[in-house]
C-alpha cells in the first residue's frame, strides 16, 4: 500500500489467470502459454521498488528539476511533439553529479503532489534487472505471476499504455541504451517516464524522448552543500569556497570529502592542503568502501571506472582509454581537437592497441567518451573543442603506472609543439595552446625536463612575446628559469636559454640598458660554459650587440656586429641564420649611424 494520502478511488485491476495482454479493464487474452499461479493484487495509489534516500545535505536543483517539468508536463497536461506524447525525459550525465538525486526529488514531488497513482523506481543496471523488476510490478497489478519474465515484462508494458491511472516509472542508472530495446514504458498521455544514465547516445533520443544534461553543483550550491555537510561541526567549513572549488563543484566528491573531514576532524582549509600535495593519491583523500556516505557504492577514484570500460568497449574498440589519458594532462576547459589526431598520438594508439590507427578513428574514439560523458566534445565552438572535469583527470592520472605516465606526458607534449603555428595569426588558437601547455607542465612536472626542457615549455614563453604579453612573457620566463635550475643545472643550455629571453623582454620592456647589462653577463656565461664558437654564444653576441644599438650607441652596435659576422661567417657559413641576422642588423646601423646609402646596399 502508499505510504501517502490516497488522492482518488482505490483501483483495483483483477486479472484471469489465461495470460496475454492486460487490457483496463482486466481481461487477459490467451498468447499460448500458461501460468504457474495468481495472487493478489495491489491498490493504487502504489510505489513500488526501492528508491535510494535523499542525500544528506541535499540540495535542490532549480534549473534542471524545471527543465523535467517542463518535459514532462504537470498534471493531466502532455506536450504534443508530432504524434508522440513527450512523457520521457532522460536526465544524463558524469558519474558523479546527482543524477539520481536530481530524479527523486522530482519523483516526491510528483508522488506528495498526488500527481501519479503508480510510482515505479527500477534500477536499471542491466537489461535482466529491468526486465525482472518489470515482471515483479507486473504481478503486483495483473495478480499473475507470469514463470517467464519477458512475459511478465510485456505484461506491464501492455498495463501502462491501457491504464487510465496516470503512473511514473523511474528507470535508474541505464549502463547501455541496448538494454532498453523493447523494454521503453510506452508514450501515453497518463504516463511519465524519467531516465537517469552517463550516456547519451542517439538511440536514448527521439520518439517522445527528451535528453536533459546535468552538470556539476554551481559555485553557490557547491559551498551550501557542504556548509549543509558540516552542519555539526561548524568550526569545519574554513575554506568552503576554495575547496568546492578545487574540487570542481562535482556532488559526489563533496559529499565523500565531508565524510572524510567528519571522520578525521579536517577543516575545509586543512582538507585542501592534503589535496595540493601532488604526491597524494586520490584514493587516499576520500573514504573507504565502508565509510561512504549518502548509499555511495563506489569510491569518487573508482566511480568512472566503468564508463571508461564501456567507452573502451565501443567502436572503435581500446582506443577510448588512451585518449582519456591524454586529455587528462591538458587544459580541462578546452582542448584543440586536433591535438588528438596528431600523429604523436595516433602513433600513441597504434602502440597501445597494436592495430593502423589514424585520425578518423582517433575522432570516433572521441566520440566515445562523449557519449559516456567523459568528456564533452562541443564542435563549432572555436579551438576548445574538448572538455574534461578536473577529478576525472586526477583520477586517469593517478592510474597510470610510471612509464605509461611518462609516454603520455610526453606525447601530449609532442602533439602541442607540433600543432603550434610557425607564424601565429589567430590570438584565439595561441591562447588555448598556451593554456594546455601550462597544464600539462603542471601536470607531467619532471617529466618535461629530462635532459633538456621540452620545446613546448619555450613555445609558450615565445607566444606571450608575439602577442605583445611583455610583463606576462618576463613573468613566465622567470618561473621557467626557476623549474630550468630545479631540473637540470644553472649551466645548462636551457637554462641560459631562460636568461636570454629574459634579457631580452627587458628591453622590450622599456629598459635597453637593462638588456645590454642581462645579456653581458649571459655572454660570459656561454663563453664559459660553451666556448666562444657556440651558435648559443654568438646568438647572445647579436642580441647585445642590438641593445647596445638600442640603448643609444650605434657605432658600439655596429663595431660588434662588423667582428661578430666575421666569427659566425667562419664557424657557421655565410647562409647560416645567425650570419644572416648579423648582416641584416649591421646594415640597419649604417642607416641609423648616418650612413643610409651604405644601409640600402647593405640591404640589397
Amino acid at each position: 500500500m502508499s505510504d501517502r494520502p490516497v488522492h482518488g478511488a482505490t483501483v483495483n485491476y483483477v486479472a484471469a489467470d489465461t495470460g496475454g495482454d492486460v487490457a483496463q479493464s482486466g481481461a487477459i487474452h490467451s498468447d499460448a502459454h500458461t501460468y504457474s499461479r495468481s495472487r493478489p493484487v495491489v491498490s493504487l495509489p502504489h510505489r513500488a521498488g526501492v528508491p535510494p534516500q535523499q542525500a544528506t545535505a541535499f540540495q535542490h536543483r532549480p534549473r534542471t528539476t524545471q527543465l523535467l517539468e517542463q518535459v514532462l508536463g504537470r498534471g493531466d497536461a502532455a506536450v504534443l511533439a508530432g504524434s508522440s506524447w513527450v512523457r520521457t525525459g532522460v536526465v544524463s550525465g558524469l558519474g558523479g553529479v546527482g543524477k539520481t538525486q536530481v530524479a527523486l526529488d522530482y519523483a516526491e514531488r510528483v508522488w506528495r503532489g498526488g500527481e501519479v497513482g503508480l510510482w515505479a523506481w527500477i534500477t536499471a543496471g542491466s537489461r535482466e534487472a529491468i526486465v525482472s523488476s518489470y515482471a515483479r510490478l507486473a504481478s503486483d497489478l495483473t495478480g499473475i505471476e507470469d514463470p517467464d519474465p519477458e512475459h511478465g515484462a510485456r505484461r506491464l508494458l501492455a498495463w501502462l499504455a491501457a491504464t487510465a491511472e496516470r503512473w511514473l516509472v523511474v528507470l535508474d542508472d541505464v549502463q547501455n541504451p541496448a538494454d532498453l530495446r523493447g523494454l521503453w514504458p510506452p508514450a501515453t498521455p497518463t504516463g511519465r517516464v524519467v531516465v537517469t544514465t552517463r550516456r547519451r547516445d542517439a538511440a536514448l533520443r527521439g520518439n517522445g524522448r527528451h535528453l536533459i544534461g546535468v552538470d556539476t553543483f554551481t559555485p553557490a550550491e557547491a559551498e551550501a552543500y557542504l556548509h549543509a555537510a558540516l552542519a555539526d561541526q561548524p568550526a569545519l567549513r574554513d575554506g568552503a569556497v576554495k575547496l568546492a572549488a578545487e574540487l570542481g563543484h562535482l556532488p559526489l566528491a563533496l559529499a565523500q570529502a565531508g565524510a572524510y573531514m567528519l571522520d578525521r576532524d579536517l577543516s575545509c582549509t586543512d582538507y585542501l592542503a592534503r589535496w595540493t600535495d601532488r604526491r597524494r593519491n586520490l584514493e587516499s583523500l576520500f573514504p573507504e568502501f565502508d565509510e561512504l556516505p549518502d548509499e555511495h557504492r563506489a569510491t569518487v577514484a573508482a566511480t568512472w571506472s566503468l564508463s571508461v570500460e564501456q567507452a573502451n568497449q565501443l567502436e572503435p574498440a581500446g582506443i577510448a582509454a588512451t585518449l582519456l589519458e591524454v586529455a587528462s594532462m591538458l587544459d580541462p576547459n578546452g582542448i584543440p581537437s586536433d591535438v588528438f589526431t596528431a600523429p604523436p598520438i595516433t602513433d600513441l594508439l597504434v602502440q597501445s592497441t597494436g592495430r593502423k590507427l589514424g585520425a578518423e578513428q582517433a575522432r570516433d574514439g572521441l566520440r566515445c567518451l562523449h557519449r559516456l560523458n567523459l568528456i564533452t566534445v562541443t564542435p563549432g565552438t572555436g579551438q576548445r573543442t574538448v572538455r574534461v572535469h578536473a577529478l576525472v583527470q586526477r583520477t586517469t592520472r593517478d592510474a597510470l603506472p610510471a612509464e605509461r605516465f611518462v609516454t603520455v606526458a610526453r606525447a601530449a607534449a609532442d602533439t602541442l609543439q607540433r600543432i603550434w603555428p610557425e607564424i601565429e595569426r589567430d590570438a584565439a588558437l595561441g591562447q588555448v595552446l598556451r593554456a594546455n601547455t601550462d597544464a600539462l607542465a603542471d601536470a607531467a612536472g619532471e617529466h618535461l625536463w629530462e635532459r633538456y626542457g621540452h620545446e613546448v615549455l619555450f613555445l609558450a614563453g615565445n607566444s606571450l612575446r608575439g602577442a605583445g604579453l611583455v610583463a606576462e612573457a618576463k613573468d613566465y620566463f622567470r618561473r621557467l628559469h626557476i623549474t630550468a635550475t630545479q631540473h637540470l643545472h644553472p649551466d645548462h643550455p636551457d637554462t641560459l636559454t631562460t636568461l636570454g629571453n629574459l634579457a631580452a623582454l627587458r628591453g622590450e620592456a622599456g629598459d635597453p640598458a637593462g638588456a645590454v647589462a642581462a645579456f653581458e653577463e649571459l655572454l660570459a656565461d656561454r663563453l664559459r660554459v660553451l666556448g666562444p664558437d657556440h651558435p648559443d654564444t654568438l646568438g647572445t653576441r647579436n642580441n647585445l650587440a642590438r641593445w647596445r644599438g638600442e640603448s643609444g650607441d650605434p657605432a658600439g652596435a655596429a663595431s660588434a656586429f662588423e667582428k661578430l659576422l666575421a666569427d659566425t661567417s667562419r664557424v657557421l657559413g655565410r647562409d647560416h641564420p645567425i650570419t644572416l641576422t648579423a648582416r641584416n642588423n649591421l646594415a640597419a646601423l649604417r642607416g641609423e649611424a648616418g650612413d643610409p646609402a651604405g644601409a640600402v646596399a647593405a640591404f640589397e
